[in-house]
């Protein structure tokens, strides 16, 4: 690299290899999970207009007065690049008239930035998985979201040491009674908070609840319960949403410091977390917002969400990720070249993952082959040209067998199929009494 050479941007990455496959197999993941559940693919603009965002996280919040990417365009309307999705894809319900399909169930992921510390897991731009209900205002659509969350981390296989935290903010009547009364109490021991709650107690003083500042902990931990608070309408809500819970088998439990600041949000309110990254930490949250279209000039509208960070949940995912070609296909010759360009083709026509190098002796591609951890080769020279048959060679045992040139095609299917059905009735473990995770037999 020269010297003159632009490095990346602060706060931004590079993935490749391992990372980048992590990477994606969260967003395959998710991708999979979301459409069990019937959530369908939803897009928004990586900028909105300032006010989109401002309106709805709030003047007040860190992310709007310290931590957006805003700028002015050539026209002079003051843009921004979304800091998250929620508020985006709320402007996008209201302008484009998704209100005939309520409830609509949507899911999307991609890119946000905040101008924030770099730290682990945590990027300037980085990107999300995106799940929301909008206008529906029973508790099953909260019970679906976080069973739907549940469900992805299990199948990333990353739920070991993560856990659901739950609380509820309760309704309009037992927030506003709530907050009254934490107000009074803060208010009490304001000289004793620590300088950001101070500032807080005027802004949003659900906020200090959760502080982390060790001079904030005791008076946050005496502060008053929302359950001394909670109405008759708001207690039946959250017991459906933990009976619900109980009832799919997610395990849960009660965090009652876990708040979010905004008026907007309601009911109930979520997080997973775990102590796996470091520091304990939240892998995916969210919560039920019925206020938040009404701030951006909408409807009132019932709504819940959640998002999670798709660097971190890579990070919790522990074995190499491998997305191995089944077949490499390795020529011998100018001939065997060209007779291999159409052999290729056709397989891939089949759907089947085959690989080619595009120079070096056998070899050196029979190398690069095993590196890349490919299940067969497939070899061509004069010889097997002349003969009408081709070699496969199992790259897991080192055993080779001919194979016809005109019905290769059928042959690897073949064999793809048997190795699947192997790996299917295998009952080999690995130390732990685990089942391995790849087998392909012959």
């Amino acid at each position: 690299m020269g010297k003159n050479t632009p490095h990346a941007i602060r706060g931004t990455q590079d993935m490749l290899g391992d990372e980048a496959e992590r990477f994606q197999l969260v967003v395959d993941t998710f991708d999979r999970v979301r459409r069990l559940y019937g959530f369908g693919r939803v897009e928004v603009p990586v900028f909105e207009a300032t006010a989109v965002f401002a309106r709805s996280l709030g003047e007040t919040t860190d992310v709007v007065s310290k931590e957006m990417y805003s700028f002015e365009d050539r026209g002079g309307d003051s843009l921004t690049l979304r800091p998250e999705f929620t508020a985006g894809i709320a402007r996008a319900y209201l302008t484009n008239g998704w209100q005939q399909h309520a409830p609509l169930k949507v899911a999307t992921h991609g890119p946000l930035f905040r101008y924030e510390r770099p730290q682990k897991g945590r990027f300037r731009q980085f990107h999300q998985l995106d799940a929301e209900i909008i206008g529906a205002a029973e508790p099953a659509a909260d019970v679906e979201l976080l069973v739907m969350a549940d469900q992805l981390l299990n199948t990333l296989g990353i739920a070991d040491g993560v856990t659901l935290q739950l609380n509820t903010l309760g309704d309009a009547a037992t927030r506003d009674a709530w907050r009254t009364a934490l107000v009074t109490h803060f208010e009490t021991h304001r000289g004793d908070l620590s300088e950001d709650s101070q500032d807080r107690l005027s802004r949003n003083p659900l906020r200090i609840l959760d502080s982390k500042d060790r001079r904030d902990r005791p008076i946050a931990d005496a502060a008053p319960s929302i359950d001394d608070f909670m109405s008759d309408e708001a207690s039946a809500f959250f017991a459906q949403v933990t009976a619900g819970l109980d009832a799919a088998g997610v395990a849960w439990e009660r965090n009652a410091s876990l708040v979010r600041g905004l008026d907007y949000y309601r009911h109930t309110a979520f997080e997973f977390v775990t102590d796996r990254l470091g520091a304990q930490g939240t892998v995916l949250g969210g919560g039920r917002y019925d206020g938040l279209i009404e701030t951006l000039d909408g409807p009132e509208t019932p709504a819940v969400g959640w998002a999670a960070g798709i660097e971190r949940l890579a990070m919790l995912i522990e074995e190499p990720v491998k997305s191995a070609p089944f077949l490499a296909v390795v020529p011998l010759g100018e001939d065997a070249e060209k007779a291999a360009l159409a052999i290729v083709s056709d397989i891939r026509k089949q759907g089947i993952a085959v690989t080619m190098d595009f120079k070096g002796n056998m070899k050196k591609r029979l190398a690069r082959a095993n590196v890349a951890g490919v299940h067969y080769t497939l070899i061509l020279g004069s010889e097997e040209l002349a003969n009408g048959m081709a070699k496969l060679k199992s790259m897991r045992t080192g055993d080779q067998r001919a194979v016809p040139i005109d019905r290769i095609g059928d042959r690897i299917e073949a064999q793809r199929a048997a190795d699947f059905y192997d790996y299917r009735k295998s009952t080999r473990k690995d130390a732990n009494g685990n089942p391995i995770a790849a087998v392909f037999d012959e």
